[in-house]
């Protein structure tokens, strides 16, 4: 395959998962495997992967900005474990086997997938009260979301594929609902995290440079189109689609690592 050849389909495949990591997060999925098909490593394809998305964030970041102040509050908490656990997660990735956490990941998004479908139900058995968008309070929905956010910030740094579902469960844990609020929250966490494990790849020379360029242009328009979509349809009909984009990736996922070729 010629290199014009390469460079549209990784442009095409980032704009793509640019648009679903502005709906919901998993856009790596699309983007890692490409990479892996034309022939780069794997962990430079993670590095990679990592920078073209982040830089693409921030036309999801410009998408949801009438619903960004919802996030402000929220930053003072969840800004520092995302970042500490973000940086941390990247360092395991150079110096740790990856075979362990990727039979763990389809188990990880799956269950993440299932919360926030039934958070609503979560929330009533644990007895969470439902609070305003804005308003934390220090609770004790509050201080285990910050763990599983922590959580959430390792694996971030470490691959990152369905991050985004993650921290909307997470989210759902402080009784948030208004799907839009939860997306730009998420939206500043996630960025947060890829900023910090970005830089340390790139300070680790991980970084294939031309491919992360064109990448990088296709999820910046990607990411821009999804925010814009997702919140030209109902909350219902977003839900039903994180919640499909969560299942199908586990079922990837559990078919990649358990059942192809073995």
């Amino acid at each position: 395959m010629s290199g014009s050849t390469e460079f549209l389909v990784l442009f095409v495949v980032a704009c793509v998962a640019g648009g679903m990591n502005a709906v919901a997060g998993g856009g790596t999925i699309l983007t890692f495997p490409t990479l892996l098909a034309f022939g780069m490593p794997s962990i430079q394809a993670n590095a990679t992967s990592t920078l073209a998305l982040l830089v693409g964030i921030l036309g999801s970041l410009y998408g949801y900005r009438r619903h960004l102040s919802a996030a402000k509050p929220w930053l003072k908490s969840f800004a520092p474990v995302s970042i500490l656990g973000g940086l941390l997660g990247a360092w395991l990735l150079t110096c740790t086997s990856e075979r362990f956490f990727d039979q763990l990941v389809p188990f990880l998004i799956l269950f993440a997938t299932l919360l926030f479908l039934l958070n609503n139900v979560f929330r009533r058995l644990a007895g969470i009260e439902v609070v305003a968008v804005g308003r934390p309070s220090p609770t004790a929905g509050t201080l285990s979301a910050l763990v599983l956010q922590f959580g959430v910030a390792v694996y971030g740094g470490y691959f990152g594929a369905g991050i985004g579902i993650l921290m909307l469960a997470t989210m759902g844990l402080l009784g948030l609902h208004h799907i839009h609020e939860m997306n730009a929250i998420k939206t500043v966490l996630s960025s947060l995290i890829n900023v910090v494990a970005a830089g340390y790849f790139i300070f680790a020379g991980l970084v294939i440079w031309p491919q992360a360029i064109i990448m990088t242009l296709g999820a910046t328009l990607g990411y821009f189109l999804g925010a814009h979509l997702a919140q030209k349809v109902s909350q219902r009909q977003v839900r039903t689609l994180i919640g499909f984009i969560g299942i199908s990736l586990s079922l990837i996922f559990f078919w990649r690592e358990f059942l192809d070729g073995k």
